[in-house]
């Protein structure tokens, strides 16, 4: 399936949050958001993304 992740369209041959943190080799810490929601880090394995499914992965900055 197709899904766009933070504006790319990637194919993406998992189905859950997790697979695609796994398939991005993510490292902690970050922030994923499906369709502007964000899903919490204990819902990654159970949330289901569906096809042209808008993903945000971000990560915290350091400011002042």
């Amino acid at each position: 399936m197709d899904i766009c992740v933070n504006d790319e369209v990637i194919a993406f041959d998992g189905s859950t949050v997790a697979d695609l943190v796994q398939y991005l080799k993510l490292e902690a810490p970050f922030a994923v958001a499906v369709n502007t929601s964000f899903v919490a880090r204990n819902q990654y394995s159970t949330y289901y993304l569906q096809s042209q499914d808008k993903v945000d992965i971000v990560s915290p900055v350091v400011g002042g």
